[in-house]
C-alpha cells in the first residue's frame, strides 16, 4: 500500500510540473526580437512538452505493467516447496565467450545457482586467446540435474557463436546470456512463465550493473533503472519490447529456427534477431523478476566504444529492415521499430541542439534566467522519474542524488556519442568490434 501511494504521488507530482512549467513559460516575456531565438525557443519549447508527455505515458504504461506482474504466484516459493509441482520445460543456457576468462567462471557458477531442474549450459569458446576455454573446462560435466557443455570454435563474432550454440541446443527453450551475466537464481523460473502463451517468442530479462565503483558505472546503473527498463517495463505492457538484451534473453529454440537465427551482418546482433521477432508478429514479454546483474564500462574509453557500437549496430538493423517500417507488421509492433529510430537519431540531436542553443543565448542575449529554468524543470522531471524507477525495482535510494547530473552530463555524453556514430554510419566509415575490457569487480547487492 506504501508503495502504491507513494507511485501515486510521484505521478500526481509530475503533473503539477506539467501545469508549471506552461504557465512559467506562458506568462514569461523575453523580449527578444530574433528569429532564430524565438523560433528555436518554440521549437524547444515543443521538445520540452514532448519530453514530458514521453515520460508521463512511460511511466503510466510501466506502472500497469508493475501492477500485473505483483499479481503473479511467487514461483521460487511453489517451486522449493514443490518441485515438480511446476511445469518447466528443458532450457538451454548458451554463453558466447570471446576472450572472457576474467568473469566466465563466476559466470557458469550463478548459471548453476539457478532454480531449475533439466538444465543444459553451452558455453561456446568463439576463438578465444586468453584461458577462456580452459577456465570454462573445469566446469564441465554434470552437477546435479545440469549438464555443462564446453565447445570451442574459430573466431566469428558473437552472432555467430550464438548459433553455433542454438544448433548444439537439445532443449524447447533456449536462454542466451553475455560471458559476464550472474544471474539471480528465480530469475529462469519467472521467465518461462511466459511460453504459456504460445504466441510468445522470446522474454527480455531485467538487467542490472553491478560494477557500481565510480561516477560512470553509477549513472549508468541509474540509466538501466530509468532510461532502459522503464521503456522496457512500459513496452512489455503490449508485449513488443524492441531490443532483447544480450545480458538475459529467452528464446523459443523452433522460432529461431524458423526466423534463421542470428545475422552476422550488424553490430547490434540483439537488435536485430528483436527487431526479426516483431517483423514476424511473435509477442515480446519484459520479467523484470527474471534479474542479471552485467559488469558496465568502468572507463570514458570502454563506455564510448560501447555506445558508438550499440548505436551503429541499431542504425544498421534499423536499415536493413526499413521497409517493414511502412510494410505493416501490426501497428504496436510498427509503432516500436519507429519509436527506436526516433530515439537512435531525432532525441540526441535535439538535446545536442540545445545545449549549443543555451550557450549562445546565454552569451549574446543574457537568457540565463530561462536556461536556469529548463534545467531546473529537467532536473526535477529526473529526481521524479529516478524515485519512480527505483521504488519499483526494490533498488537502492542512494541512487537518487546522482539524477540532479545525469541529465547535464550522462545524457549529454552519450548523446553525443550517438551522434559521432550515426554521422559516421551514414558516411559508412569502416568499424570494429570494439571488444569491451573486464574488471571482474561484479557485486549484486545494489538492490538490497
Amino acid at each position: 500500500m506504501i508503495r502504491k501511494l507513494l507511485l501515486g504521488s510521484l505521478v500526481l507530482i509530475l503533473l503539477v510540473f506539467v501545469f508549471v512549467t506552461y504557465v512559467t513559460v506562458m506568462r514569461t516575456d523575453y523580449q527578444v526580437t530574433s528569429m532564430f531565438v524565438n523560433a528555436s525557443m518554440v521549437v524547444l519549447f515543443a521538445f520540452l512538452v514532448l519530453l514530458i508527455i514521453r515520460f508521463f505515458i512511460l511511466i503510466y504504461l510501466s506502472y500497469l505493467h508493475h501492477i500485473d506482474r505483483s499479481k503473479i504466484p511467487d514461483y521460487l516459493a511453489e517451486y522449493l516447496a514443490r518441485p515438480q509441482g511446476l511445469h518447466l520445460p528443458p532450457v538451454s543456457i548458451i554463453v558466447p565467450s570471446y576472450n572472457e576468462g576474467v568473469v566466465i567462471e563466476s559466470s557458469i557458477r550463478s548459471l548453476l545457482n539457478l532454480q531449475y531442474p533439466a538444465l543444459e549450459i553451452l558455453v561456446i569458446d568463439d576463438g578465444s586467446t586468453d584461458d577462456t576455454y580452459k577456465r570454462a573446462r573445469r566446469y564441465a560435466g554434470r552437477h546435479g540435474s545440469t549438464v555443462v557443455r564446453v565447445e570451442t570454435k574459430v573466431n566469428g563474432g558473437k552472432g555467430d557463436a550464438l548459433n553455433y550454440g542454438i544448433a548444439l541446443a537439445t532443449g524447447e527453450f533456449v536462454l542466451n546470456v553475455d560471458a559476464d551475466s550472474r544471474l539471480e537464481p528465480a530469475s529462469l523460473l519467472y521467465a518461462v512463465q511466459h511460453f504459456k502463451n504460445p504466441d510468445v517468442g522470446a522474454v527480455a530479462g531485467n538487467v542490472k550493473v553491478g560494477n557500481r565503483h565510480n561516477l560512470l558505472t553509477k549513472m549508468q546503473a541509474l540509466e538501466y533503472i530509468e532510461g532502459l527498463n522503464l521503456v522496457r517495463r512500459s513496452q512489455g505492457y503490449f508485449s513488443a519490447v524492441n531490443i532483447i538484451p544480450g545480458p538475459l534473453g529467452l528464446f523459443r529454440r523452433t522460432v529461431l529456427q524458423e526466423i534463421g537465427g542470428y545475422e552476422l551482418d550488424t553490430f547490434a546482433e540483439d537488435c536485430d534477431i528483436t527487431i526479426k521477432l516483431l517483423i514476424h508478429g511473435y509477442k515480446i514479454e519484459y520479467e523484470p523478476y527474471a534479474i542479471t546483474w552485467t559488469e558496465a564500462p568502468e572507463t570514458m574509453r570502454d563506455f564510448f566504444k560501447q555506445r558508438y557500437r550499440w548505436t551503429r549496430g541499431i542504425l544498421q538493423s534499423l536499415r536493413k529492415h526499413y521497409k517493414s517500417m511502412f510494410r505493416g507488421v501490426g501497428f504496436i509492433n510498427t509503432f516500436m521499430l519507429w519509436y527506436m529510430a526516433f530515439e537512435s537519431l531525432v532525441w540526441p540531436v535535439m538535446n545536442i541542439f540545445a545545449q549549443v542553443y543555451f550557450l549562445y543565448v546565454v552569451i549574446f542575449f543574457d537568457l540565463a534566467t530561462f536556461v536556469i529554468f529548463w534545467w531546473g524543470q529537467l532536473t526535477v522531471l529526473d529526481i521524479v522519474v529516478a524515485m519512480f524507477c527505483l521504488s519499483m525495482e526494490r533498488e537502492n535510494m542512494k541512487l537518487v542524488p546522482y539524477s540532479i547530473v545525469y541529465r547535464i552530463y550522462f545524457v549529454v555524453l552519450t548523446d553525443v556519442c550517438k551522434v559521432i556514430a550515426s554521422v559516421e554510419e551514414f558516411l559508412q566509415i569502416q568499424m570494429t568490434w570494439g571488444k569491451l575490457n573486464r574488471s571482474g569487480k561484479m557485486s549484486t547487492g545494489g538492490a538490497k
